[in-house]
């Protein structure tokens, strides 16, 4: 199977009732301007405004100009997460398509009012699986923080190991863990 935009799920118990839910670029864009009113008009889900707060205003921005450089990357890109009553807890994706050597790297925030509540791990295993399908994807990549705890307790139940240590222009100073899907 290859990644599509369907709606990504896993039948793993973690992620019960959840899914990862393609925004189309039209939406990605009105975020990506802080134009939270447009975004709603153009999707499925009541949108609520942490997408366009701190945690995630760059990521939208940065989604929406990679798309337009490789419109392909689109259904690799940031998701809705969605919980199992249809609420928008947050977001969860791939950083683009696999590279040369079928590496995928993760990202995903959850909303502040939902955090706790087992959806980064739920969203967590959905991207797993859905590199896991994907014949392209050999590895999974994560880069975490040495002070985000709760990120890094999400990579460590899915397997992930740390690899080394690199700064990232946008995050600072970040483990890198990885784990074969292959």
């Amino acid at each position: 199977m290859t990644v599509t935009a369907e709606p990504w799920s896993s039948s793993a118990p973690d992620a019960a009732g959840r899914k990862l839910v393609q925004l189309p670029t039209p939406a990605i864009d009105a975020l990506s301007n802080g134009d939270l009113e447009s975004a709603r008009n153009l999707s499925a889900y009541p949108l609520p405004p942490y997408l366009i707060g701190p945690d995630c205003s760059d990521v939208w921005k940065m989604r929406s100009e990679q798309i337009k450089v490789d419109p392909r990357d689109a259904l690799w890109v940031t998701r809705l997460v969605i919980d199992s009553e249809g609420v928008v807890v947050g977001r969860a994706g791939f950083h683009g398509q696999p590279d040369r050597e079928g590496v995928v790297e993760v990202g995903y925030a959850i909303d502040p009012l939902h955090r706790r509540q087992g959806h980064a791990r739920a969203a967590f295993g959905i991207l797993l699986d859905v590199a896991r399908k994907d014949p392209q994807v050999k590895v999974v990549r994560a880069s975490v923080s040495p002070d985000n705890v709760a990120s890094r307790k999400v990579v460590d139940h899915h397997g992930l190991r740390e690899v080394g240590d690199r700064w990232d222009e946008d995050d600072g100073f970040v483990h890198t863990l990885e784990v074969s899907v292959s």
